[in-house]
């Protein structure tokens, strides 16, 4: 390509692709590389958006198995068609990926596939799939690469017995034992899934908890809850290394300085993730990285060290999350195009999509504790929502922190269901530095979900909640 550009984005997952889309709609002239012709990146193809597909396929079976007869619904012996499910995870992924597609035809975004490096501030050379090589030039490039799943030496891959996440969601037939180290969102969210299915499902992780980094009191009650659906946890116990014997693997860990083994078909290592940046070129331009991490560091602005080379999403500082990447992606490109724009890292949910779902944003108790400020706590089971008890999903709780002096809302914790949902309100109210009693106050429709959080909320600044007897 002879044409030059005003901005090249190297990456078109959530953070990459929605860049390209904003910067196009502010006039900028766009091309978008790309290493799969499919766009949307690892959360389109591999990540959130599949797994989220068999998520959803997976609770309704449990549904029909376990629940639907409580509702008065007869439906017979429930059987499972894997491949059909599968197949129609697929098909909600390629629809989003063809719209993704047009959106980036009607924005006029130029597409180029193959692997992209830097060879200087404003030329990026794309090795592309037919031998060709192409040599594009911009007024800006910008990184958005995304993460891989963190290779453990003692656990290497093999794609059949000992898998990454991409694999996970493609198994042939349902596991009778998946071993799954690691109990962050990842780990969880597709032992759920495979336990549903039928799997026997065992957790195997260092920490001494699960979901290191939510709040203690929600993780403890998705552990209780996963554990009611079947999932074994061992805690506190660090994996030495596997051994594939015929179609089983063998785990050898350790806990409390003893030694054990266990025995599955299948080994899901989802011990976090790391930044994709080999082969881009950044040592050799000097773009730095944090020496431990490995992460792009990048001022304000999203730029590196290098002027005119740009980084946003799972390739620095944060919680490596779609909509975190998302929201950098839209205030890159305004930035880029003299527009103020800004990211609250304080307000950045988080979501484990299990059932009933996990979410949160703000301070953890844990964490406000530690910074020794004095608060207030508000909590509401959905045991005593209206609206839960007529779903007949009445597990879990809201949990809202506030400040004690000032009663502004310092973190929000749910767990329950559409949890995914009832933390956007929560987010906006820490965006917009609300009270507890700001959110109490706001008029919420019954009988829904959302009402257990107003409750929350309401204890938490006058420790009483409406629709819960807490004693005088």
């Amino acid at each position: 390509m002879s044409e030059r550009f005003d901005l090249i984005v190297i990456g078109a997952g959530p953070g990459g692709y929605v860049a390209a889309i904003r910067a196009a709609q502010l006039g900028k002239k766009v091309v978008c590389i790309d290493k799969r012709p499919a766009l949307g990146g690892t959360c389109l193809n591999i990540g959130c958006i599949p797994s989220k597909a068999l998520l959803d396929s997976s609770e309704l079976y449990s549904l029909a198995q376990h629940r639907f007869a409580r509702h008065g619904i007869q439906v017979g012996e429930v059987g499972l068609d894997l491949p059909a499910m599968l197949k129609r995870k697929d098909a909600v992924v390629k629809n989003l990926v063809d719209g993704l597609a047009y959106l980036f035809q009607k924005n006029g975004i130029q597409v180029v596939t193959g692997t992209a490096k830097l060879e200087s501030p404003g030329r990026v050379t794309v090795q592309q799939f037919d031998g060709k090589t192409a040599t594009l030039e911009g007024d800006a490039v910008l990184l958005a690469t995304g993460s891989a799943p963190v290779i453990v030496p003692s656990l290497p891959y093999d794609g059949k017995h000992i898998v990454s996440s991409t694999e996970a969601l493609n198994f042939e037939k349902v596991p009778e034992h998946l071993l799954v180290v690691g109990a962050g969102y990842i780990g969880l969210e597709l032992g759920s899934v495979w336990a549903r299915l039928g799997a026997k499902v065992t957790v195997l992780e260092l920490l001494p908890r699960i979901l290191p980094g939510m709040d203690a009191e929600i993780a403890g009650a998705v552990q209780k809850s996963l554990a009611r659906q079947g999932l074994k946890f061992h805690l506190g116990t660090k994996v030495l290394g596997a051994t594939v014997q015929g179609d089983q693997v063998v785990v050898r860990t350790q806990h409390d300085e003893k030694e054990s083994e266990f025995q599955g078909d299948k080994v899901l290592v989802a011990v976090g993730r790391r930044p994709c940046t080999e082969g881009l070129g950044l040592k050799e331009l000097g773009v730095a990285t944090h020496e431990r991490t490995g992460r792009v560091q990048v001022n304000e602005s999203y730029q590196t060290s290098v002027p005119g080379i740009y980084a946003i999403g799972d390739l620095i500082d944060g919680p490596m999350l779609a909509h975190k990447a998302h929201e950098e992606g839209v205030a890159f490109a305004e930035k880029l195009a003299g527009k103020a724009a800004h990211v609250n890292y304080g307000a950045i949910p988080g979501v484990v999509y299990i059932w009933p779902e996990a979410a949160t944003v703000g301070l953890s108790e844990e964490q406000v504790k530690e910074a020794g400020k004095p608060y207030r706590v508000g909590r509401f089971p959905f045991q005593a929502s209206g609206r839960a008890i007529a779903m007949d999903e009445t597990e879990g709780l809201a949990k809202v922190i506030a400040d004690q002096a000032t009663d502004r809302v310092l973190g929000v914790h749910i767990f329950g269901p559409r949890a995914s949902d009832l933390i956007a309100e929560a987010v906006m109210a820490l965006e917009f530095s609300a009270s507890a009693e700001d959110i109490a106050r706001i008029c919420h429709a019954h009988p829904t979900l959302s009402e257990g959080l107003a409750d929350a909320a309401r204890a938490a600044y006058s420790g009483k909640a409406i629709n819960l007897y807490l004693g005088r």
